[in-house]
């Protein structure tokens, strides 16, 4: 098959209904902008589930891609112990992957730990917990990690990644997940910054316009000062999708809490 999904998904574990009690009313748009995220993931029928996420082990000099067999997180940290999810690794997908980037000159490490369980950071629950919450499959999942590598290599990443999903005869989909500026208002979790609003704005409009260029020439201090933590993760989707006849959709965009959550969905023309 190919790519049957593509978005951009927020992780703030305030989503969860369990975690974030009382604060998830003040993040409707976003839980509404998920719930419409969870009904195309289900009838894109997706197998296989690549999620790009910040907060996995993250290396400076290469990407890393989860090779062990399980993968299993909770929500425990948060204060919901009762929230656990585990799937299947793609590993034929993974190792693919891994060989590909090589052969190219991007460095990749495929990450098993001499280990069976790989553990889920927030930044791939969450938004597995919207995605797959009203469904039973055997879905699998292939966790990736960002680098500290320069942007355009992300990018060449992402155009590897793409190749490869081209010849998979599965139905794959992929997960950019990553919260914008960190830095929107007086007492934001990192600190004020006016470069924050500025940032999260453009970024919208250029997902939403399809600037694709715009994106990869940000200059690199404003994306420093904006403090986000999702930038790389969608250069290496925008990688992805390079090449490839899709529409955006922004589902939705807020910041209450001083941190920019935007939800995103590219429409794939077959």
């Amino acid at each position: 098959m190919s790519l049957v999904f593509a978005a951009i998904s927020p992780h703030p574990p305030l989503l969860i209904p369990e975690v974030g009690g009382e604060d998830i009313q003040k993040v409707s748009k976003t839980v509404l902008g998920m719930r419409k995220l969870a009904n195309v993931f289900r009838e894109a029928e997706v197998e296989t589930l690549i999620v790009i996420s910040p907060h996995t082990l993250v290396y400076p000099d290469r990407f890393n891609v989860c090779g062990m067999k399980k993968v299993f997180g909770s929500f425990a940290p948060f204060g919901a112990p009762d929230i656990m999810m585990e799937f299947s690794n793609d590993i034929d997908l993974a190792r693919e992957i891994d060989t590909q980037a090589n052969h190219q000159d991007i460095k990749t490490l495929l990450y098993d730990n001499n280990g069976e369980f790989f553990e889920l950071d927030h930044g791939i629950m969450v938004p597995l917990y919207y995605l797959t919450s009203q469904q039973e499959s055997a879905l699998k999942v292939v966790p990736l990690a960002y680098s500290y590598l320069d942007r355009s290599k992300h990018f060449s990443f992402g155009q590897i990644i793409g190749e490869v999903i081209k010849k998979n005869p599965l139905r794959i989909g992929v997960v950019a997940s990553g919260d914008l500026s960190h830095r929107l208002i007086k007492g934001a979790p990192a600190g004020y910054s006016e470069a924050g609003k500025d940032f999260d704005k453009a970024l919208v409009d250029d997902i939403a316009h399809q600037n694709t260029k715009n994106i990869l020439y940000y200059d690199e201090d404003f994306v420093e000062d904006a403090g986000e933590c999702g930038y790389r993760s969608i250069l290496i989707l925008l990688g992805i999708l390079d090449g490839m006849e899709s529409k955006s959709e922004v589902l939705s965009y807020e910041g209450p809490f001083g941190v920019g959550y935007l939800v995103a969905r590219y429409n794939l023309k077959d």
